[in-house]
């Protein structure tokens, strides 16, 4: 399997401060700005197309509904991925109206994208201007509260991602990540090949935290805050790399660079590629 980067500069959510977040106009722009990762949340509509969001409702705070329309915030919660049908989830625009935690965001008119469509654009993209490939780094967005209601179960929805994965050539360049244990621990079964990322925004601890998921993934990826020396020290002791999420300020990033962090993950990638910046073909 291909050997993942020195140090991994992932775009989160693509370029979710410069573009819109989980968009192909995201994937493109981080994969531009040179980063060695693209991060991205996935989702399941109702005819089982995985599609890229981080929410498992369209979000009014950045969409507008067919026609333009505002989406009122008392139907923040009304339009539920895993209850409709791809063609209508298509409809809404996700990137005109700019994110205002993002004053930098450009605002330009984008749709939810299925995941298939965005390996495509940026394989597509990587041939044309001969730059080198990139991971693909998916998390899927599972919780035990809201399977068979916001989701599939686990099992399902790995198949589901896995088939395309599969099916655009990219197994090697792919790494899983997901917050919940169990959807870790059946990849794990069913797909031990494949790279695996615990998601950590608890203060339980590193042992208690692998203990959960009864294996060592190939990345423990905490919240930059809970990141210290000691637990750099004992992730790497334990045989795992460490990618903290989501940096954004710059002197923050160097910090964590020098507690030998093996990369991290930013709603700027421009910033991380400025600051750890590698020779790539095609800049």
């Amino acid at each position: 399997m291909v050997e993942l980067p020195a140090f991994d500069m992932e775009g989160h959510r693509g370029a979710r401060g410069l573009m819109p977040e989980n968009t192909i106009p995201a994937m493109l722009t981080a994969l531009e700005s040179g980063v060695t990762t693209l991060e991205m949340d996935v989702h399941v509509s109702k005819d089982e197309k995985v599609v890229l969001s981080h929410d498992p409702f369209i979000n009014p705070d950045f969409s507008l509904a067919p026609g333009g329309k505002e989406i009122p915030e008392a139907g923040r919660y009304m339009y539920k991925l895993f209850v409709m049908d791809y063609k209508d989830i298509r409809r809404f625009n996700v990137g005109a109206k700019v994110n205002e935690q993002f004053p930098q965001q450009e605002a330009v008119k984008a749709y939810i994208p299925l995941l298939s469509e965005v390996i495509d654009s940026v394989q597509a993209r990587i041939k044309k201007d001969a730059r080198e490939q990139v991971f693909y780094n998916i998390e899927i967005k599972t919780k035990p509260e809201t399977d068979g209601e916001r989701h599939p179960l686990p099992e399902r929805f790995i198949q589901l991602v896995m088939q395309t994965v599969e099916e655009k050539g990219v197994t090697d360049w792919v790494i899983i990540q997901s917050f919940d244990p169990r959807t870790l621990r059946i990849l794990h079964e069913d797909f031990p090949q494949m790279r695996t990322s615990l998601l950590v925004g608890n203060a339980d601890g590193l042992n208690t935290n692998i203990e959960k998921i009864g294996f060592i993934p190939t990345i423990y990826s905490p919240n930059f805050e809970l990141v210290d020396e000691a637990l750099v020290d004992a992730v790497h002791q334990r045989g795992m790399k460490i990618i903290p999420w989501t940096v954004n300020d710059p002197g923050e990033m160097v910090r964590l660079k020098k507690m030998g962090v093996d990369g991290l993950i930013s709603d700027y990638p421009d910033r991380l590629v400025k600051l750890f910046g590698r020779e790539v073909k095609g800049f």
